[in-house]
């Protein structure tokens, strides 16, 4: 499908009126287990106007020269309303590397549930907690809970990709 036919399907299907479209996801993504590109572990949207974006800090890391591309695109970006994005720098832990090479860990990757957030954790305090106050920041008036996501990103996804909801489909299915 091209980028009209599936902004088309999105405004039929759920009323966007507006589609964001990003050139690439993090580096790892595109591995064997990677998800090969989705976009929950690079932006989240917690409020309109506002974006959360996967900050990678450290230059020798492959995903700081994509979040660098991501940040400049997403800054022209506007929202529904036609407002520019608050870009939220989420940054990313300080682990650069595990035993399969560059990790794309993120805290993108995180599930919005009745009265809190369930964040992901990597096993960084410092990080984690920074992770945790922004997120709390972002959705105020929610409890922000961390959980380990290495297992889960080891094997491509984070707290969002495994609880991904299903819709219920309506009893009389269209068919395009």
């Amino acid at each position: 499908a091209d980028k009209a036919r599936v902004e088309a399907e999105l405004a039929r299907t759920i009323g966007a009126t507006t589609a964001v479209w990003l050139p690439r996801g993090l580096t790892r993504d595109y591995d064997d287990f990677g998800t090969n590109g989705h976009v929950d572990i690079v932006a989240a949207i917690p409020s309109p106007g506002r974006l959360l974006l996967h900050d990678q800090r450290d230059p020798g890391h492959p995903d700081h020269a994509v979040s660098a591309q991501l940040r400049a695109l997403l800054s022209e970006q506007t929202d529904a309303a036609g407002r520019r994005f608050e870009i939220v720098d989420l940054p990313a832990p300080q682990t650069l590397r595990d035993d399969e090479g560059w990790v794309d860990w993120s805290y993108v990757n995180h599930l919005v549930v009745n009265g809190g957030v369930i964040a992901c954790g990597f096993g960084d305090d410092r990080a984690d907690a920074r992770a945790a106050a922004i997120l709390a920041d972002v959705y105020p008036g929610r409890e922000v809970v961390t959980v380990d996501a290495r297992p889960i990103f080891a094997r491509g996804g984070g707290i969002h990709c495994i609880t991904q909801q299903q819709p219920t489909l309506p009893s009389k299915v269209v068919r395009a």
